[in-house]
């Protein structure tokens, strides 16, 4: 489990500087658009009260709240599973990406009172009109890394079959 532990602290630290350098430092939050390397990549300021893009965006406390418990008990439901299943490093380290990542939310969610978007790319003629942070890359990595490393068997498998 360290390597969870490391992958989420990590993964946690590195968004909320990120967030804090951008939104504070650069003050994203008044200046609300910076062009770093346009079209690909600017920096524009949203906040985001609801789930993914903004569904459900809605000023009531409840929804604040219910949105920073869900990913606490996420957080434990995950932690929970990973160190049952033993798994792989890939799903150890998905997990802690995970982890890290939703904890990052609901620390803005505490903080601010919304999710700080900030993070915009477009390529190729696609105008992206939407923000995101590095924990919502990371949520969807580890995801997805927890997905493809679920289905295979780990170490703890192959034990309890010796039994």
């Amino acid at each position: 489990m360290r390597l969870t532990f490391i992958t989420a602290l990590v993964t946690l630290l590195a968004d909320q500087i990120l967030k804090w350098l951008v939104v504070v430092g650069l003050n994203l939050r008044e200046i609300l658009l910076i062009e770093v390397w346009p079209p690909y990549l600017t920096l524009s300021m949203a906040w985001n009260r609801g789930v993914n893009f903004g569904l459900f965006a809605d000023e009531s406390p409840v929804l604040r709240w219910a949105l920073i418990v869900l990913p606490v008990v996420v957080t434990v439901w995950v932690w929970r599973w990973v160190r049952r299943e033993g798994g792989s490093p890939l799903m150890r380290a998905s997990a802690g990406l995970l982890i890290g990542g939703a904890l990052g939310n609901a620390i803005d969610r505490l903080v601010w009172g919304a999710v700080a978007d900030f993070l915009n790319v477009s390529c190729c003629g696609f105008t992206n009109p939407w923000a995101f942070n590095v924990a919502d890359i990371a949520i969807f990595v580890g995801a997805f890394g927890l997905i493809l490393a679920a289905g295979g068997k780990t170490p703890r498998d192959d034990r309890a079959s010796m039994g």
